[in-house]
C-alpha cells in the first residue's frame, strides 16, 4: 500500500471515528505528506511500515534543521503519533516505531487577552451611522458576550436562537451542539440587527437561516470577521494583537476573574477536557500578580528604599 492509500484512511478515520474538523484533517493530512517526501527522499523505503523509529528521529532533526518552531514540530509530532496508532489499530503495521518518539517543550504560551476597559472601547469605536454598523455590534457583543468560535458565530442559524430562554444552540468543533446562555445585551442587539439591518439584506437561497449575512446575503466569512475585529481594534487605539478569538479568550478570563465555576465556563466554551478551561485561572493569576505589583506600594520592583 502507497502513502497516499495510508493518509486517505487515516483522514477517513479521523473524520468519521474522532469527528474532527476539515481544517484539523487537512492539518493532519498536510504534516504526513511532509514525513512522507523526506522518507522518499532520504531513505528510499516508500511504505509507511518500513519505517523505524531512527527514520522518525530523522524526520524531526530535519524539522529542527529548516528552523520549524517548537509548537509547530510538536504538532507534527503529535500527528505522527496519532497516525502509527492508527495503523497499529488497522493491523497494517506490527511495531509502533512512534511510540517513544518526544515532543519537543514548547511551554505554556498564554493567549492575548483584552481588558474590560479595552473591551468597551472597541464596541465605542463602531459607527452606528455605518449601514452595517448594527450588524457588527451585534457579532462584537456575540463573540464577547457569548465566548463562542467565529466558526460557529458564521454558522449560526436563527432557529437556534432561543430568545425567551436567552440560550443559543451552538454547532461546535466534530458537529458536537450545546447550549449557551446569552448575555441581556449580545441579545438585545442580536435582535436589533435581525429586527433592522438583516431585513434589508434578502438572504440567498439556503441562507434563509443564517444570522449573520455579508451584502450578497450568504453567511458572513471567517475572513471578515476578523477585518471587522482588527479595523475596530485599530480605531480603538488597542496595539495588542487581536483576532475574535482574542474576544473568547476575554469573555472566559473575565468570568474567571469575577469568580465564574470553571466547570461553567467549560461548558460554555464547548471544552472537552477541563485542562484546556484551566487556563484561563492562570490568566486571571496573571492579572492579579499585576495589579499587585503595580499598585501595592511595597511590590514594585524598582520601588525607592
Amino acid at each position: 500500500m502507497n502513502w497516499k492509500s495510508w493518509i486517505r484512511g487515516f483522514t477517513d478515520y479521523l473524520r468519521l471515528e474522532r469527528s474532527l474538523s476539515e481544517n484539523s484533517v487537512s492539518a493532519y493530512a498536510s504534516d504526513l505528506a511532509k514525513l512522507a517526501k523526506f522518507i522518499s527522499d532520504n531513505k528510499r523505503r516508500p511504505s509507511a511500515s518500513d519505517i523505524s523509529q531512527q527514520d522518525l528521529n530523522d524526520f524531526v532533526y530535519h524539522l529542527h534543521s529548516a528552523g520549524l518552531g517548537q509548537r509547530s514540530q510538536a504538532r507534527i509530532i503529535s500527528g505522527i503519533r496519532t497516525f502509527f496508532r492508527y495503523l497499529l489499530i488497522e493491523g497494517e503495521v506490527d511495531t509502533d516505531p512512534a511510540a517513544t518518539l518526544d515532543l519537543p517543550k514548547t511551554g505554556r504560551q498564554l493567549p492575548e487577552v483584552l481588558t474590560i476597559e479595552e473591551t468597551e472601547r472597541v464596541i465605542a469605536a463602531i459607527d452606528m451611522s455605518n449601514p452595517l454598523a448594527q450588524r457588527n455590534r451585534a457579532i462584537i457583543e456575540t463573540l464577547y458576550g457569548c465566548g463562542i468560535r467565529v466558526s460557529e458565530l458564521c454558522g449560526m442559524k436563527v432557529s437556534d436562537l432561543r430568545i425567551k430562554e436567552e440560550f443559543i444552540r451552538i454547532s461546535g468543533k466534530g458537529m458536537k451542539q450545546r447550549l449557551v446562555p446569552v448575555g441581556s445585551e449580545a441579545l438585545k442587539h442580536i435582535k436589533y440587527y435581525l429586527d433592522s439591518s438583516r431585513m434589508q439584506t434578502p438572504p440567498l437561497k439556503g441562507y434563509e437561516d443564517i444570522v449573520f449575512l455579508n451584502r450578497r446575503g450568504r453567511s458572513i466569512s471567517r475572513v471578515m470577521v476578523f477585518n471587522i475585529v482588527k479595523r475596530l481594534c485599530r480605531e480603538a487605539g488597542i496595539r495588542k494583537r487581536v483576532s475574535p478569538h482574542t474576544l473568547r479568550h476575554s469573555f472566559a478570563t473575565h468570568l474567571v476573574e469575577g469568580g465564574a465555576d470553571l466547570r461553567a465556563v467549560q461548558d460554555m466554551l464547548g471544552h472537552e477536557s477541563i485542562t484546556t478551561t484551566e487556563i484561563y485561572t492562570h490568566l486571571s493569576r496573571e492579572y492579579l500578580r499585576e495589579n499587585l505589583l503595580s499598585f501595592h506600594p511595597r511590590a514594585g520592583a524598582g520601588r525607592k528604599e
